[in-house]
């Protein structure tokens, strides 16, 4: 029998590099009063990364917080939660989103802490904060508190985050049912909150990503008054900034009792870098 030989080179021995996506997204975000509070304890920021190497290493980042403490306390926590959480994910050094997602939230809560501890005045203050990644194809979110993330996708609204509430708990332990929550006195007692040293941390969940996708980070000023089922309906009716408009618009008219903030993602393509 003839020997067979075959040459290998270096090349055919290393496989392909993995594909890189980059997310495009339309945004749009809206942050009102309502009808009650007398200042706006909630904050919205997001950056969207224009930079090649920062678009491919961190994607781009939105957040959402809902202050509590009185005064100008809770606005002061939103504020220094939501520029912390931006500030110090995108400078982390670590390669996985998930790891610099965890570091923003604890840099995000220690400031607060901090602040609510040595400035009179301050104690007690805190924050919730919900925040959306969108790196290569994947949709990284963080929770802490009862602000929420959605996704509409193929026409269907999923909310992805679970409230880190008293009744929540009470639900999910067969205590309560989820009509009983809606009214219960309780129903607004965080049990995880950024400052205010309660709950063991973040929930960090990994989405895929997909183009057409669609998300909503909003404060409960939102949930207070517009049913899901509503929510979903403006959301597939309207583009982004329109159905920014029309939730806080409906959450006003039905009585407008706190603070109401909105914060939409759509994600028009999923392109290969």
């Amino acid at each position: 029998m003839d020997e067979i030989t075959a040459e290998y080179t270096t090349e055919q021995l290393v496989p392909p590099p993995p594909l890189r996506w980059i997310p495009r997204v339309t945004v749009a975000a809206k942050t009102d009063l309502g009808r009650v509070r007398e200042n706006n304890e909630d904050k919205f920021e997001f950056l969207l990364a224009e930079d090649p190497a920062q678009l491919a290493a961190k994607g781009h980042v939105f957040v959402v917080c809902d202050g509590m403490g009185g005064h100008a306390a809770g606005q002061i926590a939103s504020e220094l939660a939501a520029k912390t959480f931006i500030d110090v994910y995108l400078s982390h050094l670590g390669t996985e989103a998930d790891i610099s997602v965890r570091q923003a939230v604890g840099a995000a809560n220690r400031l607060v802490s901090d602040v609510a501890r040595t400035i009179p005045g301050r104690g007690g203050m805190g924050t919730t904060l919900s925040a959306l990644v969108l790196v290569q194809n994947e949709a990284i979110i963080a929770q802490v508190g009862d602000s929420r993330v959605y996704r509409l996708r193929d026409n269907n609204l999923e909310l992805l985050t679970t409230d880190h509430t008293w009744c929540e708990e009470q639900i999910r332990l067969g205590n309560l049912t989820p009509e009983e929550a809606e009214t219960h006195q309780y129903r607004h007692v965080l049990t995880r909150a950024i400052g205010a040293d309660i709950g063991p941390g973040p929930d960090v969940l990994a989405h895929a990503l997909r183009a057409g996708d669609l998300f909503l980070l909003c404060s409960d000023g939102v949930m207070n008054h517009v049913s899901d089922a509503g929510i979903e309906a403006i959301l597939r009716e309207n583009s982004p900034g329109r159905a920014a408009w029309e939730l806080v618009r409906f959450a006003l008219e039905a009585g407008g009792s706190d603070n109401t903030t909105v914060l939409i993602v759509r994600v028009d393509a999923l392109e290969p870098a």
